[in-house]
């Protein structure tokens, strides 16, 4: 069975700090870009982060740039998406996506629809 499983997530304070994985299971991720989408309430899921299949290319949205680093170890076929100096606004659904390749230009390579694999998700809580 394919599957990615984020893990990581929970209740943190402001200015605090959280590090998100993505393992896989059934599959090499070591193939396939991957992707951070989050979901906050009531809002359409974003992208927020991705990473080529080596790791040597990595592209931000501006929200989150300078606060969050992705990175992946194709050893432990798992992804990882390390969060500083959360805020509130950072408080939603984080969900790791595995796709085809990826693409140098940041609102190319977090299209939805170009990932083919997802994980169910990890609640982010930022507040005090």
């Amino acid at each position: 069975q394919l599957q990615l499983v984020e893990s990581g997530g929970g209740l943190v304070q402001p200015g605090g700090s959280l590090r998100l994985s993505c393992a896989a299971s059934g599959f090499t991720l070591d193939d396939y870009a991957i992707g951070w989408f989050r979901q906050a309430p009531g809002k359409e899921r974003e992208g927020i982060s991705c990473i080529s299949s080596s790791g040597a290319n990595t592209r931000y949205a501006d929200s989150v740039k300078g606060r969050f680093t992705i990175s992946r170890d194709n050893a432990k076929n798992t992804v990882y998406l390390q969060m500083n100096s959360l805020k509130p606004e950072d408080t939603a659904v984080y969900y790791c996506a595995a796709g085809g390749r990826f693409h140098p230009l940041f609102r190319l390579c977090v299209v939805q629809r170009e990932y083919d694999y997802w994980g169910q998700g990890t609640q982010v809580t930022v507040s005090s």
